[in-house]
């Protein structure tokens, strides 16, 4: 019956996840499964949402975007309190700057670091040494 339960719970995170990013349906099945081998069918439940959400924080901008923004000039840095972490949002007021040909990506530099952003959310993709 458990066996039952997690291929549900995983096929039923894979499916939502169709129009999601790719590694947002790796994490939230991979979480199903963790969360149901350490806590049965509500661990799977719990797992997919915590994997779900780590996953769509750890995909890296494709290497191209990555060399754009290093090849830019440097721009005036804001400076913010906060500190810029990879997963969280750096402050609305923050100018961003597209990156031509990626709509998914901007740019900026911010507490003399250049982070890549994702515009919508305002947050942190990577920060670019």
């Amino acid at each position: 019956m458990k066996k039952i339960i997690l291929m549900t719970a995983a096929l039923g995170l894979a499916a939502t996840g169709a129009l999601a990013q790719q590694s947002t349906v790796n994490g939230a099945v991979g979480g199903a499964v963790t969360g149901a081998i350490v806590g049965g069918p509500i661990g799977a439940a719990v797992g997919g949402v915590v994997g779900a959400a780590a996953g769509t924080v750890i995909d890296p901008p494709p290497e191209r975007v990555v060399t754009y923004v290093q090849q830019q000039p440097m721009q005036q840095s804001v400076v913010v309190k906060e500190r810029v972490v990879v997963g969280q949002p750096i402050p609305q007021q923050v100018v961003l700057t597209p990156v031509p040909e990626a709509p998914n990506y901007s740019y900026a530099v911010v507490n003399q670091q250049r982070v890549i952003v994702d515009p919508r959310t305002h947050t942190v993709v990577q920060v670019v040494n």
